[in-house]
């Protein structure tokens, strides 16, 4: 019997030692790979930290290693409205994309279930927005938004009865005029997302749903939601993210002003280094950035389904 088993497992160690040695090592194939993200990915991110503790500027001045850039660009006054300001347009923009994304996929497939006319018109215009550069699109809403008597806006509020609104020199509504401006570049990316989620939701749960008697909102309270709840999450990361680095609509709609009203932490560290030529600040602030995305990346997570549904 012992020499039996000898026999039987000699040939698979033998076997399993010779595959050992003639399967290819995985780093000659990961290699170009890792040169790529550690050329363009990680050694900036790396020179950002350095420049962090240096006084470096874009005029060429000496370069000293220093921990006064923390402190003077942290203890800046001018930080906590320009927090502030950043927190109110991340958070409106956020909330109101995720919604009209979601109503309008919902739109969308209810109206190709039924096969109504215009479902396909709906889905393009959302995505023509979102195919729009920043800067096109700050130009296009600053026409909209254009206080004289051509404005678009205004023009349409006149018709109606409306007396025409300062959208843009009114600090306490230009900051509503850029979120609208956001909000419609950035509802398209929702819209996607949460339609591609809903067309994977099992069409049994809805039809069970309607022998039971339930009614379109608690179809969307107790099945439709909670099936896109990882979507909601993960869409929610994504755009939160994307609306804190947005600058470039807001550079063309409004420059940050009137006075500081509509300066976001994005724009300020752009102002910083090319307006400044602080090159140090801007890294502060730029680690501040992706300090802030990741912790709200985090505390989104952790609201995120754990394992495979039972």
């Amino acid at each position: 019997m012992m020499d039996a088993s000898i026999a039987a497992t000699g040939p698979q160690r033998i076997g399993r030692k010779a595959a050992g040695r003639h399967s290819p090592s995985p780093l000659p194939w990961l290699m170009p790979l890792i040169l790529v993200l550690g050329a363009f990915y990680l050694y900036p991110l790396i020179d950002v930290f350095r420049f962090a503790f240096t006084n470096v500027s874009l005029l060429g001045t000496d370069e000293e290693y220093t921990l006064q850039t923390i402190v003077t660009t942290l203890s800046k006054p001018e930080l906590l409205q320009i927090l502030w300001v950043t927190f109110v347009f991340t958070a409106s923009s956020v909330v109101v994309q995720q919604f009209f994304g979601l109503f309008i996929a919902l739109i969308v497939l209810h109206s190709e279930k039924r096969r109504l006319f215009g479902s396909t018109i709906v889905r393009t215009t959302a995505l023509v927005a979102w195919v729009v550069p920043g800067i096109a699109g700050g130009i296009i809403w600053k026409m909209l938004f254009n206080e004289a008597p051509f404005g678009g806006l205004n023009s349409l509020l006149r018709l109606i009865g409306v007396p025409a609104v300062q959208w843009l020199s009114d600090p306490h509504m230009v900051m509503w005029s850029v979120v609208i401006s956001n909000v419609w570049r950035g509802t398209a990316f929702s819209m996607v997302v949460m339609y591609a989620a809903s067309k994977a939701i099992d069409p049994v749960l809805y039809e069970a749903a309607e022998v039971d008697g339930a009614n379109p909102w608690q179809r969307l309270i107790y099945i439709t939601l909670p099936q896109l709840r990882t979507a909601i999450l993960v869409n929610m990361i994504l755009i939160t993210i994307q609306t804190l680095n947005t600058f470039d609509a807001i550079i063309s709609l409004t420059g940050g002003g009137p006075g500081r009203a509509t300066e976001v932490l994005s724009l300020y560290t752009f102002n910083v280094v090319f307006r400044n030529y602080d090159l140090a600040a801007g890294a502060v602030l730029s680690i501040l950035m992706l300090t802030i995305s990741l912790g709200l990346a985090l505390i989104y997570a952790r609201f995120l389904p754990k394992g495979e549904p039972t």
